[in-house]
């Protein structure tokens, strides 16, 4: 499977697991790949050299954004993670991906780093960071965030706090979690029920995340 037409032109007859340019797809798919055993060590590379001076990373750092992206940076983040775990662990890899989680954990997860305000809506896609989706394709949000920082171990400190507590305000009365939005995009196999519904995938991994924080916690 190639890339042609589904991607810029100069990625056509790219290899599927030889990723394209945007760091946000070449994220999932170096995800992907690693987690599957393939080699993504091309794509790793290439977004080493593509981390902005603030830690993260941006698709439109070629159109001179100087500031990263939650979007892209989340992505980037769990491939680091995926390939480091398939074996790449290196000093450079692990360096960049702690870099990037500090863009996030400096930020609390969804406040800006300038002012210290709530990013209440993605610029890029319009996105709430607080409404859980699942799956999340490309989009950043809360959970996602904390999900991420759950598996790779992270110590939860004062700034996982508020993003844990907008967690919790979210549990229903018989302990689920729901499906607040959906991104468009085709899914093999329906895993929930709609929007507004329990959700089992963002239940689970709530949970997970909040007994991540207990335990360290406690």
């Amino acid at each position: 499977m190639t890339w042609q037409g589904c991607g810029p032109e100069e990625c056509d007859h790219n290899t599927f697991f030889a990723g394209e340019v945007e760091p946000c797809i070449n994220g999932q798919v170096a995800a992907a790949g690693a987690y599957f055993g393939q080699d993504v060590q091309s794509i790793v590379v290439r977004l080493l050299g593509e981390q902005l001076s603030d830690g993260g990373w941006n698709c439109e750092a070629p159109d001179r954004s100087t500031r990263s992206s939650f979007n892209t940076t989340i992505c980037v983040l769990e491939a680091l993670l995926e390939y480091e775990r398939a074996g790449g662990a290196t000093t450079v890899v692990t360096a960049a991906r702690l870099r990037g989680q500090e863009y996030l954990l400096e930020r609390r997860l969804f406040r800006r780093g300038s002012t210290g305000e709530a990013i209440e809506r993605d610029r890029k896609g319009g996105a709430s960071w607080t409404r859980f989706a699942f799956p999340t394709w490309w989009h950043y949000d809360v959970l996602r965030g904390l999900e991420y920082l759950r598996s790779a171990g992270v110590k939860p400190d004062e700034r996982t706090a508020e993003a844990i507590e907008l967690v919790e305000s979210k549990r229903d009365a018989e302990g689920r979690w729901p499906l607040e939005t959906r991104y468009p995009g085709m899914v093999a196999v329906e895993i929930d029920e709609g929007e507004g519904r329990p959700s089992r995938w963002n239940t689970l991994r709530a949970m997970r995340v909040l007994r991540w924080y207990e335990r360290v916690d406690s």
